[in-house]
């Protein structure tokens, strides 16, 4: 007897259960690093205003040193989750072996850049005199987890395109509870300070890619995969991420204008919004989530060839970027008196960081679209579009922060700017999902 098409409802239920099945333990896996940043902002924070504003300067400069690189994760989980679509298990896991050797030697380059310029680069920041020392001691001893934490990257990617998000959600609660261990106890119990802060999130971050190295090794054997460098493989890993980095650098782009133009407003503010980046960081990351289930579930789909099913997984995450949106925001309007208070006791930075909290919440459903659209476009491969949307987006922002300190509004204004950036974003991709260029089938792209 032939079978009866499924349903509608039965098609949402089974996208519902992907879904949840790979976005849920995503989320936990994808907010280790802002909680990295959280912990040590609320240990920091307590240490004085000075440190916390050094410690803004230090970790925005570190993130954007690692998420440029995060084409790591995303362009091997789509390429990874094609191969297993078309049943390529061998295949799948040596092109993450690639990607791993090529975040080893990218962390040793970015660790020679970073700990002669230190100075320099917190200084192009604007940092005050009394919040530099800071900066510059917690970039220097932090750029040593950059080659671990681009270890984490890459085989997370390998185990998303394999539809494995649990494994990265154990090992990135282990990472977040060491991290906060240590913290406290090198800060407080060893009296070391903002130091003590660096040193024990690098130790965190190191164990982190200990754990992912033995877990993709156990892979990589089981399935006859070799794990020897190959040039050609660790080229090709690189030259397929190149519009994703061109679209992460845009990014990152955006958020340094954005902490270099509140850092130029004064202490307090550059203090403030460390707190309220880390937070949107948090929830930008919840909300990435779904992105991830995405690019696992698009580039499986793509890779069996049924680009109805990516068009229909695609529809139905987006319903789902918006309502998780939406619940985001509630949730940090009814909070927002009990969340600055964690982060400084200071009134003069919590007045400076009320509002923009209030702006950030308003504008999660917007960022729910974002994400969900990014991370199926991913999913599908569509770098170079990826890439000139975000170029264009910077175009839009840049002249807008920079006009700031001119024209006024403080913080507020710049977490303005911020939700005018994801509304460009939301513009650049709505139309681009709904022409179906994206859909192109099989094993590679």
């Amino acid at each position: 007897m032939t079978q009866a098409p499924a349903t509608p409802r039965a098609v949402r239920r089974q996208h519902d259960r992907e879904i949840v099945a790979l976005a849920v333990p995503a989320f936990g896996a994808l907010v280790a690093e802002p909680l990295f940043v959280m912990a040590d902002s609320a240990i920091v924070g307590h240490l004085g205003t000075a440190q916390l504003a050094g410690l803004g300067i230090a970790s925005a400069l570190l993130t954007t040193a690692v998420s440029i690189f995060v084409f790591l994760a995303y362009a091997t989980t789509a390429a990874v989750s094609r191969r297993v679509g078309a049943g390529d298990l061998q295949a799948a896991i040596r092109q993450g072996m690639d990607g791993i050797w090529l975040a080893l030697l990218l962390g040793a380059g970015v660790i020679a850049i970073v700990l002669p310029t230190a100075p320099s680069l917190v200084e192009l920041f604007g940092a005050s005199g009394t919040a530099a020392p800071y900066a510059t001691t917690y970039l220097r001893i932090s750029s040593l987890g950059i080659p671990a934490m681009l270890v984490v990257l890459a085989a997370t990617g390998v185990l998303r395109g394999l539809q494995n998000t649990r494994t990265p959600l154990y090992v990135a609660l282990a990472g977040f509870i060491a991290n906060a261990v240590l913290n406290v106890g090198l800060v407080y119990g060893a009296d070391l300070g903002i130091a003590g802060s660096a040193w024990g999130t690098v130790i965190a971050q190191w164990g982190m890619a200990v754990v992912y190295l033995v877990v993709v090794v156990r892979g990589a054997r089981r399935h006859g995969a070799s794990l020897r460098p190959d040039a050609a493989g660790i080229r090709a890993s690189a030259q397929a991420g190149v519009p994703l980095l061109v679209r992460t650098l845009s990014l990152r782009a955006i958020l340094m204008i954005a902490t270099a133009v509140a850092a130029r407003l004064g202490d307090a503010d550059i203090a403030a919004h460390q707190i309220i980046l880390s937070l949107w960081s948090l929830l930008a990351f919840a909300l990435d989530a779904i992105a991830i289930a995405g690019q696992a579930i698009i580039g499986r789909y793509l890779g069996a060839g049924d680009a109805a099913g990516a068009r229909q997984a695609c529809r139905r995450m987006v319903e789902w970027g918006i309502a998780v949106g939406v619940v985001l925001g509630v949730l940090v309007v009814i909070s927002r008196p009990l969340l600055l208070p964690l982060f400084t006791s200071d009134s003069v930075v919590k007045d400076a960081a009320l509002p923009a909290l209030v702006i950030v919440a308003l504008s999660q459903p917007i960022s729910g679209v974002v994400f969900t659209l990014d991370g199926v476009l991913m999913g599908a491969g569509d770098g170079p579009y990826l890439a000139w949307a975000m170029i264009l987006t910077l175009v839009v922002f840049t002249p807008v922060a920079l006009l700031i300190p001119t024209l006024g509004g403080g913080l507020t204004a710049v977490w303005t700017a911020m939700t005018l950036m994801m509304t460009v974003r939301m513009l650049t991709l709505w139309p681009r999902t709904r022409s179906g260029r994206w859909l192109v089938t099989g094993a590679t792209r």
